[in-house]
């Protein structure tokens, strides 16, 4: 159900004029995901070249730790990557403004053309974007290049991947670390069941039932466990 919100003119400039962007949920459901399959992953080889519990403890939280902090520095890098094109493509706009200015703004006329303006409402409304740089950039990033007015924060998606990551992914360990009997059975259910909780959360945000999004990220999860423990077992004395 899509979330309500006000519409008197002070909530509408507010929201209007503070987007909050792509915000976290790509990077909290990439390393939940992620997370949970490839320490279950290692938990499940281990187990069926039937290693000794304290193997896959330590194996397990090498993977969480360094895997994680590797996934959050990749996403940190690429989301920064994207940043700086995003800066540098502001920057050639800006030059172009200087250079080309006609040019520049029969761009701007033609972009808010395609959004439904025509005739004298077209050409007053392209003069008024044109006085201010920063709004003609603005828009000529949107229109020109498909980009969000609002710029990725690289830190912040980094540090959402790391704690999702470390969350999920010590699950599988949980039982062995305690010590639990029967712990791989106690395991293999409780990250079942932490795929299923991840694709539910995501449901959220989306059109898909919260058990149809649930059953998709638990099949994923599952086979690549599956995967996993059948490679271990090609390996058990």
């Amino acid at each position: 159900m899509a979330e309500e919100h006000g519409h008197s003119q002070q909530e509408i400039r507010d929201r209007i004029g503070s987007p909050p962007g792509r915000g976290v949920l790509r990077d909290v459901v990439y390393g939940g995901i992620d997370g949970s399959v490839t320490t279950f992953a290692i938990v499940a080889g281990v187990a069926g070249a039937g290693l000794s519990p304290f193997v896959i403890v330590a194996l397990g939280l090498a993977n969480v730790l360094a895997d994680g902090f590797s996934m959050a520095a990749g996403n940190y890098s690429g989301t920064k990557a994207e940043l700086d094109d995003i800066r540098r493509l502001r920057q050639i706009e800006n030059q172009h403004i200087d250079a080309h200015p006609d040019g520049e703004r029969s761009e701007v006329r033609e972009i808010l053309r395609l959004k439904g303006l025509s005739g004298r409402v077209l050409e007053e409304a392209t003069d008024e974007i044109c006085k201010s740089r920063e709004t003609w950039i603005d828009l000529m990033m949107e229109g020109e290049y498909g980009l969000s007015g609002v710029d990725p924060r690289p830190m912040k998606a980094a540090l959402a991947t790391f704690a999702a990551f470390l969350v999920a992914g010590m699950v599988p360990l949980l039982p062995f670390l305690f010590g639990l009997a029967n712990a791989f059975a106690i395991s293999s259910w409780m990250t079942m069941a932490c795929f299923f909780a991840i694709g539910a959360f995501k449901s959220r945000w989306s059109l898909a039932p919260w058990w149809r999004s649930g059953g998709e990220t638990l099949l994923i999860g599952g086979a690549a466990a599956a995967m996993a423990y059948g490679v271990g077992m090609l390996f058990h004395a």
